[in-house]
């Protein structure tokens, strides 16, 4: 099972369908997680010391960029929060999302029954307890 690296954290977005779509694209034409082409484009292109560089990037709030939908920039100084609550059936990918990892973990786990799920159709469903109760678990020793 891939490690997360201790210098790795979490971004949860909502993204216009348009910029979703371009970006699953170019990922699977790269052969990409989305997560790396996302952090490549922010370590090459955000520069939160550089005072031209943030008025670029607070101006792309306002602009129509290629994706070709104009947006109002929300007022600074606001947030917008919608929590995440995940369903109590999940598919593989929705418990990857919960889990944290790429969806191929969870099904590689799941079929060797080291994680709580069931085959059902033609994928997997995971009760949201069980997947909880599994990480409560002490992990057995080899």
């Amino acid at each position: 099972m891939p490690r997360k690296t201790a210098a790795e954290g979490a971004l949860f977005v909502r993204l216009p369908n348009a910029a979703v779509e371009k970006l699953d694209r170019a990922a699977e034409a790269l052969g990409m997680r989305k997560k790396d082409l996302v952090a490549g484009l922010v370590s090459r292109y955000v520069d939160p010391d550089n005072p031209r560089g943030l008025d670029a990037l607070g101006a792309l709030s306002t602009r129509e960029i290629a994706l070709g939908v104009v947006e109002p920039a929300s007022p600074r100084g606001s947030y917008s929060f919608q929590p995440y609550e995940p369903p109590e059936v999940m598919t593989a990918e929705q418990a990857a999302e919960f889990l944290q990892v790429d969806p191929s973990v969870v099904i590689e786990m799941a079929t060797s029954g080291q994680l709580p799920g069931r085959r059902l159709g033609g994928g997997w469903r995971f009760a949201r307890e069980a997947l909880v109760a599994w990480l409560g678990e002490p992990e057995k020793r080899r």
